[in-house]
């Protein structure tokens, strides 16, 4: 049974070794999981999962082999139960109440339980409705539908309704974390902590504990020492193309934003329009009226910064490449000028783009745009945004 487990882990990418696997197994045999069914879980992922985003894929893995008996169909019904007994009967003194507990003692054991069900599939040959042992529905019946038993195996119902059902694990509980699906806020998170630098900053006001004990230990009298607290130390800038083919992917880049927002404690942010050009600016309903020049932006954040622009990077090649290319002002230096600038400020830099990579071939600003920033373009999935981090460390 934890063969096949382990062949399902590897089978569905979750990088798991056979040095993993043995390690697993002694767990066992000292009995960390004490026939469990919780415990043994957390053991299993603990052991197996080195990065959140195999969670929600451990979760269906796990639940594909110990799925317990509340999913079973006729035909599994009379094959052996691939789980230890004694798992199901913790399980069943953790959900059941002790008047519960004593009802099902009262018909026996789980064994005994399983064999008046084969019994009685073997007798019944119609449908039944009601009642208390045949198997059917609206009944008091240990095995059927839409009845209600403290020890009930559920056969025909689509969901459970009493929750009373026994079962062991399918409640995934980390959902969309691989690099496969689609990416939110949190997920987005879990990316960019790559490029955490963590460093001591500010007044000391944090308790330093072990300098507190040697200094203790030391004079024979109380002395608190403190230290400034550790905080994350990368200074990151943000540049977001808003409006026009942008409007697409709003939902997207503002879940970025977001998740840049609570990652970096040093963060500033601008818009711009398709391309960098003289002006930026941070308020999108005040664009005309409230802009910041570029010189000034580039003057102001020094190399420590690594810059992010975030954009499709879908527009006419002429608002790459020409004096007054940009499709909404007269712009007396090209797009491609201020890109270098920018570039050269910030040599750690990094193009964020929304639409996905197989489509970047078609569109001609997108790969003049790749040429420029040498190729550190990346989609915004999560796999993108993990190999962006590498680029920016």
């Amino acid at each position: 049974m934890f063969t096949r487990f382990f062949q399902d882990l590897r089978n569905y990418g979750i990088p798991v070794s056979l040095l993993e696997f043995l390690s697993f197994l002694t767990c066992l045999q000292k009995g960390l999981a004490e026939f469990e069914v919780d415990k043994f879980y957390f053991l299993a992922k603990t052991n197996f999962v080195k990065h959140e985003k195999y969670l929600d894929m451990f979760d269906q893995v796990f639940s594909k082999n110990f799925n317990g008996i509340e999913d079973l169909d006729l035909n599994l019904l009379v094959s052996e139960i691939d789980l230890p007994k004694q798992w199901l009967e913790k399980l069943a003194e953790k959900i059941l109440s002790k008047e519960e507990m004593e009802e099902v003692r009262a018909t026996g054991s789980f064994d005994k339980l399983m064999e008046t069900l084969k019994q009685r599939l073997q007798e019944q040959k119609d449908r039944h409705q009601g009642g208390s042992k045949w198997i059917g529905t609206a009944g008091t019946s240990p095995f059927g539908a839409y009845g209600y038993n403290p020890e009930g195996i559920r056969i025909g119902q689509a969901n459970s309704r009493h929750q009373k059902a026994i079962k062991v694990w399918d409640k995934r509980l980390f959902k969309n974390l691989d690099e496969n699906s689609e990416i939110g806020s949190r997920s987005m998170k879990i990316a960019l902590k790559r490029l955490r630098k963590w460093a001591r900053d500010g007044v000391d006001e944090e308790l330093d504990l072990d300098d507190t004990i040697s200094t203790t230990a030391r004079t024979g009298f109380l002395n608190i020492k403190t230290r400034p607290e550790r905080q994350n130390s990368v200074k990151v800038l943000l540049f977001f193309d808003v409006g026009g083919s942008m409007d697409t992917y709003i939902a997207q880049v503002e879940e970025l934003f977001s998740a840049t927002r609570s990652a970096f404690k040093h963060l500033e942010y601008y818009y711009f329009h398709n391309c960098l050009y003289e002006g930026v600016w941070k308020n999108n309903l005040r664009r005309w009226e409230e802009k910041d020049n570029t010189v000034d932006v580039i003057n102001k954040y020094n190399k420590d910064y690594k810059c992010i622009f975030v954009g499709d990077a879908a527009m006419s090649p002429y608002e790459i490449e020409m004096i007054g290319g940009a499709n909404e002002h007269y712009n007396p230096e090209s797009g491609r000028i201020w890109l270098e600038r920018a570039k050269i400020q910030w040599p750690n830099h990094l193009w964020i783009n929304p639409t996905p990579k197989e489509y970047w071939q078609y569109t001609q600003s997108t790969v003049m745009i790749q040429d420029i920033f040498d190729n550190r373009m990346v989609p915004l999935t999560l796999h993108g945004l993990e190999d962006g981090m590498k680029m920016l460390t």
